[in-house]
């Protein structure tokens, strides 16, 4: 049993490691108010990073690289308590050392090193827009609902074959476009803990740590329900006679 969770262990640690040393550090170096151009840049760099390893991991771990995707895909049923566990744990492991690294290259609180933030007072067409922890539970849970949905009939499922860590850095991709000016948009608590911990930054934490698990188990529940409908649904509505051909 050691010798078959020491890869996937491995795997996603440097897959977290790598998401966010690039996700993060990319953050920091582009920093804060940079319009469209920036935030396009930030979520490419963690979309490309996460896709990238997902292709390089996935066969080896499934390339979870975040503590909400694994628990969506526990409580879908597709893998083991205990190896849910030390998935976890490597992760937030990684996220910590990535941040840990980023903060001996470039600095610590002076960067922010891609901490996520709730927006305050964001330029939004003719007003301004602060987004409250309520407000960012929603977008966190939403985004991470997203990105499980994604995962789970994709790499899971096996829907999209050897597609499916394209759909997911796409994802995750397009989920940062939206949520982060007005999130940070981490959906991923390995991601948000990682830059507080080497800033000593705690803002909203509990919201980083359990928005994300919360979006993950509604995904894998309706992930769940709609199999079920799919399976029922040959019985439930097949139709009284085939049309002529």
């Amino acid at each position: 049993m050691a010798n078959r969770i020491a890869p996937k262990l491995l795997a996603e640690f440097i897959g977290t490691f790598a998401f966010v040393f690039i996700g993060a550090g990319a953050a920091a170096v582009v920093g804060d108010g940079v319009g469209l151009a920036g935030i396009a840049a930030i979520a490419l760099a963690h979309g490309l990073t996460i896709m990238a390893f997902a292709f390089a991991y996935g066969p080896v771990s499934g390339g979870h690289m975040n503590p909400a995707v694994t628990v969506g895909v526990l409580a879908a049923g597709a893998m083991r308590a205990g190896e849910a566990v030390g998935y976890i744990v490597s992760q937030l492991i990684g996220g910590i050392a990535a941040a840990l690294l980023l903060r001996a290259l470039l600095g610590g609180s002076e960067t922010g090193l891609g901490t996520p933030a709730l927006a305050h007072n964001l330029a939004l067409g003719a007003t301004s827009l602060t987004i409250t922890p309520a407000g960012g539970f929603v977008i966190e849970a939403v985004l991470a609902f997203f990105l499980v949905t994604v995962v789970l009939s994709t790499a899971v499922a096996g829907r999209a074959g050897s597609l499916a860590p394209l759909a997911i850095g796409m994802t995750l991709t397009l989920n940062i476009l939206m949520g982060g000016p007005l999130t940070g948009a981490a959906f991923n608590p390995a991601r948000a803990l990682g830059p507080m911990i080497a800033t000593g930054n705690f803002s909203d934490a509990w919201l980083y740590m359990v928005a994300p698990i919360v979006g993950a188990i509604v995904a894998a529940l309706m992930h769940m329900g709609l199999a079920r409908l799919a399976h029922e649904r040959p019985t439930a509505a097949a139709p009284a006679s085939a049309p002529a051909e």
